[in-house]
């Protein structure tokens, strides 16, 4: 565990922050009402900052070679899970808070995206490690 802290302290920092945000009673968080479910652009960003900086810190820690499966694992896949756990943790271990399909596509959006514009741009260093 000290060695996941140790090689990934900026996206730790900012997953226990997204949690603490997302257990925040609703009063001491300010309600974004642009549009409707405009709280969704910030569930989009935050995730999205969440799986740039698992990707950043993932090749910032393995410079020579780039196993895939192990970055889609840590940078895609555990933000979702992530994301699914902390929904379900404010549905039915709240009374303060609710679980939203909308939240978990937002966040899953987020996710998605990094994870893809990540791929996109790392794809030919991975192509040169791999051969």
């Amino acid at each position: 565990m000290l060695r996941y802290i140790k090689k990934y302290p900026v996206s730790l920092t900012f997953i226990l922050v997204v949690v603490y945000l997302s257990f925040l009673m609703p009063s001491s968080v300010p309600k974004i009402t642009l549009f409707p479910h405009a709280d969704k652009i910030a569930h989009i960003g935050m995730y999205f900052i969440m799986s740039v900086l698992l990707w950043w810190e993932f090749c910032r820690n393995h410079k020579k070679y780039i196993d895939t499966r192990h970055a889609w694992i840590g940078a895609f896949l555990l933000p979702l899970l992530l994301s699914g756990v902390v929904e379900l943790l404010q549905e039915y271990c709240t009374t303060y808070r609710g679980g939203d399909w909308l939240d978990f596509l937002a966040n899953a959006t987020g996710v998605t995206l990094a994870s893809s514009i990540a791929y996109y741009l790392l794809r030919s260093r991975i192509r040169k490690t791999a051969g």
